[in-house]
């Protein structure tokens, strides 16, 4: 949709760019909704293109139950936040909610301590880490540092906000679980205290040993001998 608006932007000289966040004033309110889908130049869109779409799918494929409203809020608070502490300047592009997507995923992947996530949250720091700086004021003024801040504000009180699943390792083996108990299991009394191989404690003479088949009905076995056939047959 961005790509689409851009271009009849630019098509038909429509100056969208005046439908951004203007802050503290009511006409300027309007590009809270507006200012994500509005790009200044090429080299503007093109440079969020990438990172909304991969984050945009993490999201959605990590935390799908909440990934909607991730989105529709991330885009209303951070607009909000910034139409407050923002610049006399129109204030357009969708950095803000980018900054949005990645304070969310960083902090709810911590927050799950589980390890995917966890995997997932640095891996957006590794990428996109340096995006931290440009929250600044002066590092530098053509871009909307307030956007940004206010983005990450909003992405992180998400990510406390929203609850997700609690997510637990899958037990697969005796051992993994927490009432396991080493001296009742049939493998582990193959060990002595040190640590060594030992076999298992042979079974008392005195012990009654119980077979797997029964019957009601007694069975008396005859042996019979069979009789060998001495003579040799002709050839």
């Amino acid at each position: 949709m961005n790509w689409f608006i851009f271009y009849l932007d630019n098509l038909f000289h429509l100056n969208l760019d005046e439908h951004g966040i203007y802050p503290r004033t009511l006409s300027g309110f309007q590009g809270v909704l507006f200012s994500p889908f509005l790009h200044g130049d090429l080299n503007h869109i093109a440079s969020n293109t990438v990172p909304l779409f991969i984050l945009t799918t993490a999201l959605i494929y990590f935390y799908r139950y909440v990934s909607l409203k991730v989105l529709v809020y991330g885009i209303l608070f951070s607009g909000i936040i910034t139409w407050v502490i923002g610049r006399e300047s129109y204030h357009i592009g969708a950095s803000s909610l980018i900054y949005v997507l990645v304070s969310f995923i960083f902090f709810k992947g911590i927050q799950t301590h589980y390890y995917r996530l966890v995997a997932l949250s640095l891996s957006v720091i590794l990428v996109y880490g340096g995006l931290v700086w440009y929250v600044f004021p002066k590092v530098d003024e053509t871009i909307s540092w307030e956007g940004h801040l206010a983005g990450l504000i909003t992405g992180f009180v998400l990510a406390l906000y929203y609850k997700t699943p609690e997510y637990k390792k899958v037990i697969k083996y005796d051992w993994e679980h927490p009432d396991f108990n080493p001296m009742e299991d049939k493998f582990m009394q193959r060990f002595d205290e040190n640590g060594n191989f030992v076999n298992l404690p042979e079974i008392e003479p005195d012990e009654e040993i119980q077979s797997n088949y029964f019957s009601n009905f007694p069975i008396d076995y005859t042996i019979v001998e069979s009789e060998k056939n001495e003579s040799k047959p002709e050839l």
